[in-house]
């Protein structure tokens, strides 16, 4: 299978050189070596047709061949040896403890901003935050219940993050099923490495929101509010809400009675202490927000206020993940924390300054460039693959309002093999690594390993062509 793999430019995670795998990689590679190509054709078909039956699909709107898509899988895992992950693990708990401590100041104190360490006017006008929760006791002070912290590895291998996902952070399911499929499918991958097991991680998910509960009852009613199954993160929703074993409900199953949210059931109504929400800010409460939103739950903020009810992830999270409040993270830990950053950012460039500005358009066919507000892989130039006419469409969108953007350098993302068109192929990834923020904070031991599978792509979204790969965290010897 690897006969005509190509080891370019960039750093490959697997392969050295034509025939000379990575350490880590070595009985994977020779294990491989033992199947024939028509066997390994076999048993990909089988791993999609396992995602196609279990429901395992992502959204893709705007498409006429439908939404509805079964998540691409491939696999060949990305490997990660224990001591690199035990780097990783600490560079991810101090970031997210930093990013915590900055969204309790700037709902309260304000000093980070007081100080100048980050601009004020980049937060107080910014479109996630949110003035409701001011001064609002968060139980435990814990805005970031949980993280999706995505990385990425640079040419020389070193990691960095590429972006904070603190609202409503998806893609823990599929961590699941990636690893299911591939220990029904590929059992002989696993015979001869030790992998960190992902089976307990339900029980720590739960915890961390029981311990959330504003009246530390023993055994607290949990819940998971969806938007419903029209959603593209549904299957997510419902997969960790049955794992946990709590309500998966919408907003028409909970109500609020005298600053008290009660779920209904067949036998009443039950009193909900804790919500685990994955419903944007402006739909959760049609009296606080967008009055015509359908999907909430009227008079849920003035429960939340009360302290009768616990909210995950908290509100008003997003003012900290904006990608243009990102560059400003390293400053957060130092400040915060006193230390410094583990594991860095991707040198940003932010387009509200006129010198920063000017550079930048200087050079936009050498840059990537993002809309502050956008995820999914959307609005976004990467300007090396870009056209001279999208590239002069995006000059005057930045002109005509420069604040809503920011720029990157052009990242060569490390390659993994993938199994693409019959053969394998070098294509770039990047890892979603999720961080639980309970009594103690817990990185799950491996992530999302999302693969970009268009030739030459360097974006890994699954509404954008991506697919996914099982993470293998290796146990220390």
């Amino acid at each position: 299978m690897f006969e005509n793999y190509v080891v370019d430019s960039g750093y490959d995670e697997m392969m050295r050189g034509a025939d000379s795998p990575r350490d880590a990689y070595v009985r994977l590679h020779r294990t491989l070596a033992d199947f024939s190509e028509p066997e390994l054709h076999t048993r990909y078909r089988m791993a999609q047709s396992i995602f196609l039956r279990q429901g395992i699909t992502f959204t893709v709107y705007h498409d006429e061949r439908g939404t509805e898509r079964p998540m691409p899988f491939d696999f060949i895992p990305k490997i990660i040896p224990a001591a690199e992950w035990e780097h990783i693990e600490r560079g991810l708990v101090q970031r997210v403890k930093a990013l915590n401590a900055f969204l309790e100041d700037v709902y309260n104190d304000q000093e980070i901003l007081y100080e100048g360490v980050v601009p004020r006017d980049l937060i107080v006008t910014s479109e996630y935050f949110c003035p409701q929760v001011a001064h609002v006791a968060i139980p435990r002070r814990n805005h970031i219940f949980m993280s999706g912290i995505d990385l990425i590895r640079n040419e020389t291998g070193e990691y960095h993050v590429l972006e904070d996902n603190l609202r409503n952070p998806s893609g823990m399911a599929y961590v699941y099923q990636n690893r299911y499929v591939m220990r029904k499918v590929f059992p002989e991958f696993f015979r001869d490495y030790s992998v960190r097991s992902l089976a307990t991680y339900f029980t720590d998910l739960l915890s961390a929101l029981q311990q959330l509960d504003p009246h530390e009852r023993q055994n607290p009613t949990v819940v998971l509010l969806t938007p419903g199954m029209y959603n593209s993160a549904y299957f997510d929703h419902s997969f960790l809400a049955q794992q946990m074993g709590i309500e998966l409900v919408e907003g028409r199953d909970l109500v609020v009675v005298d600053r008290v949210v009660y779920m209904k059931t067949s036998h009443g109504l039950q009193e909900v202490d804790v919500i685990y929400r994955r419903i944007d800010d402006a739909f959760l409460d049609p009296l606080e927000f967008r009055s015509d939103s359908l999907l909430g739950v009227p008079g849920l903020m003035d429960a939340y206020r009360a302290g009768n009810v616990a909210i995950a992830n908290g509100l008003g999270n997003g003012v900290a993940d904006d990608k243009a409040v990102y560059a400003y993270v390293p400053d957060m830990i130092r400040y915060y924390l006193g230390e410094q950053p583990i594991l860095p950012n991707v040198p940003t460039y932010h387009l509200s300054n006129p010198e920063e500005r000017e550079f930048v358009l200087s050079r936009l066919p050498e840059l990537v460039v993002k809309q502050t507000d956008s995820s999914g892989g959307y609005n976004m130039l990467i300007g090396p693959q870009a056209q001279e006419m999208e590239i002069e469409h995006f000059r005057k969108r930045i002109l005509g309002a420069p604040h809503k953007f920011v720029a990157q350098p052009t990242v060569q993302l490390s390659k993994v093999p993938t199994f693409v068109g019959g053969g394998m192929r070098g294509c770039h990834v990047d890892l979603r690594a999720f961080v639980i923020q309970g009594e103690h904070t817990t990185v799950f031991g491996g992530g999302l390993a999302r693969v970009a599978m268009k030739d030459g792509s360097l974006i890994v979204n699954s509404s954008q062509g991506g697919g996914a790969k099982d993470t293998w965290v290796l146990v220390d010897g």
